[in-house]
This record gives C-alpha cells, sequence and structure tokens, in this order.
C-alpha cells in the first residue's frame, strides 16, 4: 500500500514457494514493490504463496493473504456445486448488474480527510475499467453506483489498520453496510506497506460483517501513491470481492486462476516488463490484467472469460 511517507530502501524479493505457503482465510491483498522487469526464480510454484505487492523500495514479506492450491481448489468446486444447485447450469450470462457502494473514509484529523470529488473519481474509475475501456478490456456486466460516503475520524484505526487487526474488525463492525450485493470499501492509511485486500464472495456466509475492500487512501485517483494513483487498487481487489483469483495464481501449472484465457504466470508482475514470458506454455505473460501486481498504468484488461467468473460467482454468492 502507499503511504504518505515511504521508505526507500531495498527492492524486494520473492521467498521460494515451499518457504510462503499460506492458506487464505478468505482474504487477498496486494502491497507495491520496487519495479522490476526481471523473470521469476527458476523453481516452480504451485501456487501456494506470492510475494506481497509492496511499495517501491519497502521491506519485502510474505503475502499473508495468498491463497493455497488447495484452498483454491475447494472455493472452485464450492463455486460452481452453488451453481448446479441454483440452476443445474454451470455458467451464467453476465447481465448489467448495478451495485451499490458505500465508500468509508477513515481519517485521522485532516490525514485522509479524502474530497468528495476523490471519492467520486474512484466510482468512475471503477465503471471505466469494469465496463470494458482500455485497450483490450472485456465489458465484465456490472457498474457501481455509489450508495453514500461517511467520514470517520480515528486515529487509531487510520495508523493501525492491517487484515485481521482489531481495528480492522471494529472498523467493519461499526460501518458495514447493506447484503451481499452491496460493496462496503474502505480507505485507509495501511501498515505493512499494503495497497489492499478483499474479501472472496464465498466468504459472506461465515463472516458477512467483514465483507468488503480495504485500499490504501493514497491509491486512489490523484493520490501520493506513485505508480498505484489511478485507482486500480480498488479495481484489482474488486476483482477479488468478485470472485476473481491473481493471474498468477497456481503458478505455470494447470489450472492456474481457473480462467482459460488467462495465459499462466510463473509470478507476480512488477511495473510493466512487456513480452514478459515465465511459463513454457503459449501466450506471453498477462501483465496488463487487472488482477496481475503492476503499475496502474500498465493494467488495463479483463478477459471474458474473467468477465464469466465473476458473472458464476455473483449467482452463485451475492445475487
Amino acid at each position: 500500500m502507499r503511504r504518505s511517507v515511504r521508505v526507500r530502501s531495498r527492492a524486494p524479493r520473492l521467498f521460494p514457494c515451499a518457504a510462503a505457503l499460506v492458506a487464505a482465510a478468505g482474504l487477498s491483498q496486494l502491497g507495491a514493490p520496487a519495479p522490476h522487469a526481471v523473470a521469476a526464480p527458476a523453481a516452480v510454484c504451485d501456487g501456494t504463496d506470492a510475494a506481497a505487492r509492496r511499495p517501491a523500495g519497502s521491506e519485502a514479506g510474505r503475502d499473508p493473504n495468498a491463497v493455497s492450491a488447495a484452498r483454491a481448489r475447494a472455493m472452485d468446486a464450492d463455486l460452481h456445486a452453488r451453481l448446479a444447485q441454483l440452476s443445474g447450469a454451470h455458467t451464467f450470462a453476465a447481465a448489467t448488474t448495478t451495485i451499490p457502494v458505500y465508500v468509508h473514509v477513515i481519517h485521522s484529523g485532516t490525514t485522509g480527510h479524502l474530497a468528495d470529488s476523490t471519492v467520486t473519481a474512484q466510482i468512475d474509475h471503477l465503471n471505466a475499467t469494469y465496463g470494458g475501456q482500455g485497450n483490450g478490456n472485456t465489458p465484465s456486466g456490472f457498474q457501481f453506483a455509489l450508495a453514500g460516503t461517511d467520514y470517520t475520524d480515528n486515529a487509531a484505526w487510520y495508523n493501525g489498520m492491517t487484515p485481521g487487526s482489531t481495528a480492522e474488525r471494529a472498523m467493519k463492525t461499526a460501518l458495514h453496510k447493506g447484503g451481499a450485493d452491496t460493496l462496503n470499501l474502505y480507505t485507509a492509511k495501511l501498515g505493512q506497506s499494503l495497497l489492499g485486500w478483499s474479501t472472496f464472495p464465498n466468504d459472506y456466509r461465515s463472516d458477512p460483517t467483514g465483507d468488503g475492500v480495504v485500499v490504501l487512501d493514497a491509491s486512489l485517483p490523484g493520490g501520493s501513491a506513485d505508480h498505484y494513483n489511478e485507482g486500480s487498487t480498488a479495481t484489482h481487489e474488486t476483482g477479488h470481492w468478485l470472485g476473481l483469483f491473481h493471474t498468477f495464481q497456481g503458478g505455470c501449472l494447470p489450472p492456474g486462476d481457473y480462467v482459460d484465457d488467462t495465459p499462466p504466470e510463473r509470478s507476480p508482475a512488477y511495473g510493466c516488463p512487456e513480452g514478459r514470458h515465465t511459463c513454457p506454455s503459449p501466450g506471453l505473460d498477462p501483465i496488463h490484467n487487472f488482477m496481475d501486481y503492476s503499475y496502474d498504468s500498465c493494467m488495463t484488461q479483463f478477459t471474458p472469460g474473467q468477465a464469466q467468473r465473476m458473472a458464476n460467482s455473483w449467482a452463485a454468492y451475492r445475487s
């Protein structure tokens, strides 16, 4: 995530596959690293680990919310089981669906107190990115309408926001609105150098209050997060909220991210490394996909397969 004061020290590293196994408890997150366009390590990852996307120069660490291969399989099986219960079919046609969005701005005095225009710009960016704008982008069938914005002056929440923290739980318990079909978007200064994280749709049943997306306030359009200030952090995290995995889920091994038309990718892409090809399978790495870790300026695409998976997830868990 981006912070008002950023530390520039050493570039991040990717942890070895075996060392970074983390079974997620329904969250996905990103943090932004020092830009680089080098190929991933030679070891083959099986999707159980990923380096967090972190700010330039910050210390690297494990992604605390990476989805293990076993959990991804279980989530996909649950999705198809629910779809079968609904209609006997395993896919649903994407229809135009408008999602109400409540934006909860956490701030400490004037710090983090976002202007209404910034919130509006973020909603506009969601509608553009999910509406098919961009080079090679596919309309998802989802639109977003601002249902309300509230402001909470709470220094402890603002400065102590990390995944699974007391601050996060207290914030969501106090502010969460609506049901499974309502997006709650929270902004704050995030710890651990994170850009944001999200719950997955299948977790709503067990923790409806915890449902939603948390993003760094500086990642909204016009913010101070260099390379990550065009609003695509919220686009990325909302993709998880709608059921998408990272494009590098599973590394080079099938079924990868459970979307057939995203080429396999051994590890996250940082910066905008054109021509990157880290897996032996055909197709360059999907560095322009919103579900990778590239710069905001590099992210321009959802695929038809991703649009279908979001429609399926919506039908199964959020409609």
